[in-house]
């Protein structure tokens, strides 16, 4: 199994959410693949923000090894499972898909804890402290869910 998580940028909510899931899959004792990469690009190559890993960090989670990327169609042929943290970056992927069965592929992140709503994860990137905490509670409480139904 691999799972891509999708934001803007790779440096808030998708590095998040992929150091997340792999927490959770690896507690579990689950061999699944986690990346994450953004659909902007403007971030290539960077480390996550400083105010994610330092959220992270205060949450157990290290986040340093982490370096963005950005979206390709080629994801589609690698990835079974691509979760997006706002309905910009499912417009942007959905623009790269090829075919219904790419997209099939695709859901909102927070529809693993409010089912078919589409619920964007806040992006973080402007505000302060206490939007990173919040990000990693619902991203945290998502991952928690997608684990738990891909377990049983």
């Amino acid at each position: 199994m691999k799972v891509l998580m999708v934001c803007l940028g790779n440096i808030c909510r998708s590095p998040l959410a992929e150091g997340l899931f792999r927490q959770k899959a690896e507690d579990n004792n689950m061999e699944i693949d986690v990346d994450s990469c953004g659909t902007s690009g403007y971030h290539n190559g960077e480390a996550p923000d400083p105010r994610t890993t330092d959220n992270a960090r205060k949450n157990g989670l290290d986040l340093s090894m982490l370096r963005s990327r950005k979206f390709h169609a080629s994801d589609f042929d690698t990835f079974d499972l691509i979760y997006v943290m706002d309905s910009s970056n499912y417009a942007n992927v959905k623009a790269l898909s090829r075919s219904d069965s790419d997209m099939e592929k695709v859901d909102f992140l927070l529809n693993a804890t409010f089912p078919g709503e589409n619920r964007a994860v806040p992006d973080p990137y402007f505000g302060g402290e206490n939007g990173f905490q919040e990000v990693y509670d619902l991203v945290n409480d998502a991952c928690e869910q997608l684990i738990q139904k891909l377990s049983s």
